[in-house]
């Protein structure tokens, strides 16, 4: 790791456009999914894959990503991630037979992982110590930003020219921020573009898993991601009806808001792990108020804002334990795989509540995960201080 004097602040925002574009790797099928039986009727339930197949490969390589990624070079990680999602993109803008589609989303699956890994590392290598808190703060916006965008900006582009041309507006998008950063990326670290072996992957599996500080970031990110996307699926039918739409758009951007303006100030005073611990508290108390208040905006919102303070400071914490820019990279490595294990779980899990216990099953259960995050979060600080 080199500290620099002064925030590249080019770089970070040019870096976080670029997460944009990945995120809507995941977004702009997610926002069409109910239209992709125009193209594969015949489809039925497998075409449920066109989304997971992402996920699941997070699930699988998010570490290989993080050993793969210091490997090879952070600079080659971003603009190779950028260049195949290009392509990926395009060739998906004609809608080819579904098994070849599917094995677009394998491919473009694992041009995701890239970039979560690589820029994460990259912007926290061009801050500043007193900015890094801004700047990943920023960075852990970028997945409900870019969906915000697909909701309200890609659904009516997509309505008024067509599937195909959104696909292929990613594709354009993906490759304009390659042609951008080429020139100015830095070369962090370069090595022999070579896959790791089974032995290293177990290795830096223990490594990151048995560490207090370089798998802290994912194990918390797993408690984050279980309850984050699942509550802004399970939740709305609860909210009444008049105050719905507001509360459920309201809810992420709420997260977003609170995460750049809260959590910054908070992160100028306190580490990042206080200020994750603190964000899951108040989630854990915002959850067992809405058991006697159901389905209250204001709470909801009041939960969001919580959340907020778990997104940002969740990648914050990762410079903030680990030092070597290696160990960066796995952290963050670390927290795509349990990000998407979280996400993966995390519904099927709510529903299954809600089907055995009701709406104050769902809120006990929330409040139980958001107290397990914490808990993690005072146990491996707790481990952190012994070995010290």
């Amino acid at each position: 790791m080199t500290d620099v004097s002064r925030t590249d602040w080019r770089l970070v925002l040019l870096l976080w456009a670029a997460g944009l574009g990945a995120a809507a790797q995941y977004g702009k099928i997610s926002v069409i999914f109910a239209r992709l039986p125009e193209f594969y009727p015949e489809a039925g339930t497998s075409i449920g894959f066109a989304v997971s197949l992402v996920g699941a490969l997070g699930i699988l390589f998010g570490v290989v990503a993080g050993v793969l990624v210091a490997r090879i070079g952070y600079r080659r990680a971003v603009l190779g991630g950028l260049i195949v999602g290009a392509c990926v993109s395009a060739v998906q803008a004609f809608f080819p037979p579904l098994p070849v589609f599917l094995l677009t989303r394998v491919i473009e699956g694992a041009a995701h992982l890239a970039m979560v890994v690589a820029i994460p590392t990259m912007i926290a290598e061009a801050s500043a110590e007193k900015d890094r808190g801004l700047s990943l703060t920023l960075w852990g916006s970028f997945f409900g930003v870019s969906f915000a965008f697909l909701f309200w900006a890609g659904v009516p582009f997509a309505e008024r020219f067509g599937l195909s041309a959104l696909m292929g507006a990613h594709a354009i998008y993906l490759g304009v921020m390659a042609a951008i950063l080429a020139p100015i990326l830095p070369r962090l670290l370069s090595g022999a573009p070579s896959a790791p072996g089974l032995g290293e992957i177990a290795r830096a599996h223990s490594r990151i898993y048995g560490s207090a500080r370089i798998g802290a970031p994912a194990w918390g990110w797993l408690f984050y991601t279980i309850c984050f996307v699942s509550v802004l699926t399970v939740f709305a039918p609860f909210v009444p009806e008049d105050w719905r739409a507001f509360t459920m758009g309201a809810m992420p951007l709420t997260s977003i808001l609170s995460s750049l303006t809260i959590g910054v100030a908070l992160l100028k005073r306190i580490s990042a792990v206080s200020v994750v611990i603190l964000g899951f508290t108040l989630s854990a108390l915002c959850a067992v108020a809405l058991i006697w208040s159901e389905g209250s905006p204001v709470l909801a919102l009041l939960l969001g804002a919580s959340f907020g303070l778990v997104q940002g400071a969740g990648f914050a914490s990762v410079p903030q334990l680990n030092e070597p820019t290696a160990d960066r990279a796995l952290a963050n490595g670390g927290m795509a795989q349990m990000g998407n294990l979280g996400n993966t779980i995390g519904t099927p899990i709510m529903v299954a509540v809600i089907a055995a216990a009701g709406y104050a099953g769902l809120m006990a259960a929330l409040a139980l995960v958001f107290a397990g995050g914490a808990a993690v979060h005072l146990w491996l600080a707790r481990q952190r201080e012994r070995t010290s």
